[in-house]
């Protein structure tokens, strides 16, 4: 078969599946942002470890590597590009303000008003998809005269969406407000950042443990948040 299907892709793989089925869960009829955001917190765990578990295969082929990291980001496009929008989407369809708004509005405010939102969500794809292609050719270009790992990124990596928006998701569960506008507003920042060309420090394995923590807290609060609300 066409691929790679070895131990060190299997990480890489789960992500992605996750990532479709919170795409497709997100977006159903009967579904929900936060079942969303379940998924993807666990392609963010995914994310975390994919690149160790490859690490410890040490006679890996030119292309295996390759392969590896080509699937890697076009799994991260899925996993915290379009998912992230997808949720968003699905915040949309269940906001009791926005339903207001497309319900009492004049003919052209509910239609402007979707365009705008739906506007940014898609913006918001293309700025992870700039940020990782950009990543891919400048890692390749460092490659081609440095050894061992890259220390600093430029802006801010696409695996932060999800730490970002499941503590959107979180705060709307501790809050009784209506935040959908508070989503919409991290994924401006969120893709803003993406391809805005500052440096951050490459986390080492002390730092991806704090925020495997953070989002086994954000996982667990999230459960007890939504049991508590559908007591």
């Amino acid at each position: 078969m066409i691929g790679i299907y070895d131990y060190t892709v299997v990480l890489t793989y789960l992500s992605l599946l996750s990532a479709g089925t919170g795409i497709v869960v997100a977006l159903s009829g009967n579904g929900h942002p936060f079942l969303g955001i379940f998924f993807l917190l666990f392609c963010g765990l995914c994310d975390a470890f994919d690149g160790k578990v490859a690490s410890t295969k040490k006679n890996r082929s030119d292309t295996e590597r390759k392969f590896g990291i080509q699937i890697d980001s076009l799994s991260d496009l899925i996993a915290f590009g379009v998912l992230p929008a997808c949720i968003g989407a699905a915040f949309i369809r269940v906001s009791v303000g926005l339903n207001n708004i497309w319900q009492n509005g004049t003919n052209w405010v509910p239609l402007l008003l979707k365009g705008i939102i739906f506007g940014i969500l898609i913006l918001y794809i293309l700025t992870a998809m700039i940020r990782l292609a950009y990543f891919n050719v400048t890692e390749e270009e460092r490659q081609s005269t440095e050894t061992g790992a890259r220390k600093y990124y430029l802006g801010l990596p696409v695996t932060s969406a999800s730490i970002i928006f499941p503590s959107v998701a979180l705060f709307q569960y501790l809050f009784p407000a209506d935040l959908t506008w508070v989503y919409i507003a991290a994924v401006i920042i969120t893709g803003i950042l993406f391809i805005t060309p500052f440096k951050i420090k490459k986390l080492k394995l002390r730092g991806i443990l704090v925020l495997v923590g953070i989002g086994a807290a954000e996982f667990i609060a999230l459960i007890v948040a939504f049991i508590l609300r559908h007591r």
